[in-house]
C-alpha cells in the first residue's frame, strides 16, 4: 500500500457498502418475484423499483461527494466507474423484473431461477467486498469467484436460449422470454464488470 501524506475522505467506503447492499435486496426480491403469482409479481416489482430508486440516490450521493472532495481514497475516475458499475447491476435487475410484469409472462423456465441464484450470490459477494476496499484486503477471492459465477451464468444463458428456441412455439412468447433472460444475463455481466473494476483498483493501490 502506498504511503499517503494527506488526509482522505473515507466515507466513500461506507457509501459503496450501502450501494452494494441495495443489490442484495434487489436480487433477493427478484428471486421472490419468480415464484409469485401475477398480482404478487406486480407488488414485488414495485418494491424492486423502489430499491432501484434508492440505489440511484446512493449513486448520486457518491457523485456529489466526488465533486465536493479534493482528496479521495483512490483515483477519482475509478470511484466514478465503480459507482456507475454498481448502479448498472441494479438497473438491469429492475429491467428484468419490469419485463416479467409488463409482458405478463406466465411460466418462466426453471433455468431462470439458476440465473437469479447467480445474481444473488454475486450481490452477496459484492456487498461483502465493498467494506474491504478500505484496506484493499482479501479482494482477490472476490473477483475470482464472481468471474467464475459469470462463466456459469454464460453457460446457463446459452443453454436456456437454445431450449427456448426448441420448446417455445409461439413467436411472441419466445420474444418475451428471450428479453427476460437476456436482461438477467446482462446483470451477471454487470456484476463481473464491478469485480473487474475492483481488481483494477486493488492492483493500482498495491
Amino acid at each position: 500500500m502506498r504511503l499517503r501524506l494527506t488526509p482522505r475522505d473515507t466515507s466513500y467506503f461506507d457509501l459503496f457498502a450501502a450501494q452494494a447492499q441495495h443489490l442484495v435486496t434487489g436480487a433477493d426480491l427478484l428471486a421472490q418475484l419468480l415464484g409469485a403469482d401475477r398480482e404478487g409479481r406486480v407488488q414485488i416489482a414495485a418494491r424492486i423499483s423502489d430499491v432501484e430508486h434508492a440505489a440511484d440516490e446512493a449513486t448520486h450521493g457518491i457523485m456529489r461527494r466526488l465533486n465536493q472532495t479534493f482528496v479521495t481514497p483512490f483515483d477519482r475516475d475509478d470511484i466514478y466507474e465503480l459507482a456507475s458499475r454498481l448502479d448498472d447491476c441494479m438497473d438491469l435487475m429492475d429491467e428484468a423484473a419490469d419485463r416479467i410484469v409488463l409482458y405478463k409472462v406466465e411460466a418462466l423456465p426453471a433455468q431462470v431461477s439458476e440465473q437469479v441464484a447467480v445474481l444473488q450470490r454475486c450481490a452477496e459477494l459484492t456487498a461483502a467486498a465493498m467494506p474491504r476496499l478500505r484496506a484493499m484486503d482479501s479482494l482477490r477471492e472476490y473477483w475470482v469467484e464472481v468471474n467464475r459465477l459469470e462463466n456459469q451464468a454464460d453457460k446457463t444463458y446459452r443453454s436456456l436460449v437454445a431450449a427456448l428456441f426448441d420448446e417455445v412455439t409461439d413467436a411472441i412468447e419466445l420474444m418475451k422470454l428471450k428479453e427476460v433472460v437476456e436482461r438477467l444475463e446482462d446483470a451477471a455481466d454487470a456484476f463481473e464488470r464491478v469485480a473487474n473494476t475492483v481488481e483494477t483498483i486493488a492492483l493500482k493501490e498495491s
